[in-house]
């Protein structure tokens, strides 16, 4: 997944239901943990920003989440426990195509043309995608405070992307911003799909499958890249690069992830998630250089309030038949 990023990251798929009784008060080992997870996933925008200068965006990718694929699957196995059935299996690797493939592709092809701050920004944004694809599904009702919030982070979006058009790398910017929203609606269409999954399939071996059935396409379309990448020419610092957003972003964020739904509910949990782009601008204005633009100060605003009031609400009702 993202980095996310995941990604915006985010951008985080979606986990087993937490109980919601035992949830302890106050600031725990868990909440320091998820505040470690949201540097951790911030950070990786920069790190992943500087590894597809060093190798092509798609080598790049390709590289970090075979990786991560590797480490999941070694975590997995050792820990044992049960297997998805067939049928899960293959439900899940084509989900994996949409959510850790085309998602990855789009994601650092957009990173690579754009500002890490941008990226994180827009990808911060999924949770209003996310409700609209599940109030168009007739899964949920959205009341009022929902839809101004998502009213108020969609505009926001708006306000960095126009930002962008105006940026130092012009109109590759802009697109680097077209190609991060693109990678946002997969990874919200991937997160609504994905969520009948996580009632029967926990949480390291859903991510063990799906980036799996991701890594498949990716291995395809970066084939000529992976070829043409002189790999002996890397530096200590590209393939340290790697070894983070393979690891650190997409396997050890995640242990911390699962684990803070599982002590602390999801609704506490995702509250961390989403301050991941506050580290990202940061880290970004110190390492490389990246000013925050008013505009870009505004659209962060817009998002971030949005955000806090779609998720402060009372929860959403149902429609029949969930």
């Amino acid at each position: 997944m993202t980095t996310a990023e995941h990604a915006a990251h985010t951008m985080a798929a979606p986990p087993p239901p937490a109980s919601a009784t035992g949830v302890p008060s106050g600031f725990t080992v868990t909440d320091f943990l998820l505040l470690v997870m949201a540097a951790l996933w911030g950070v990786n925008f920069i790190v992943v920003k500087f590894g597809t200068q060093v190798f092509a965006p798609l080598a790049f990718n390709t590289t970090r989440i075979a990786l991560a694929v590797v480490v999941l699957w070694t975590i997995v196995l050792v820990r044992g426990g049960a297997m998805p059935k067939r049928r899960e299996a293959l439900g899940l690797l084509s989900l994996g195509v949409l959510g850790n493939g085309l998602y990855q592709i789009l994601f650092v092809e957009g990173l690579a043309r754009t500002r890490a701050s941008d990226a994180a920004l827009v990808l911060a944004a999924s949770p209003a995608f996310i409700e609209i694809i599940n109030w168009l599904r007739g899964h949920e009702r959205i009341d009022r405070r929902g839809m101004a919030g998502i009213a108020l982070s969609l505009f926001g979006i708006g306000l960095v992307v126009s930002g962008g058009a105006r940026g130092v790398m012009g109109d590759s910017t802009l697109a680097g911003n077209a190609l991060t929203i693109a990678a946002c609606l997969c990874w919200s269409f991937y997160s609504v799909l994905l969520r009948p999954f996580t009632e029967r399939v926990d949480g390291l071996t859903l991510s063990a499958v799906t980036m799996t059935g991701g890594l498949i396409p990716m291995i395809a379309v970066a084939a000529p890249a992976l070829a043409a990448t002189r790999w002996h020419e890397a530096g200590l610092a590209a393939w340290s690069a790697v070894a983070y957003s393979g690891i650190l972003a997409l396997v050890v964020a995640y242990l911390f992830w699962y684990r803070g739904v599982r002590v602390l509910g999801p609704t506490r949990a995702s509250m961390y998630a989403n301050v991941q782009p506050l580290f990202a601008m940061s880290v970004a204005w110190a390492v490389l250089g990246e000013v925050p633009r008013a505009v870009q100060v505004a659209g962060a605003l817009c998002i971030m309030s949005g955000l806090l009031l779609t998720r402060l609400r009372p929860s959403l009702t149902p429609m029949a038949g969930e």
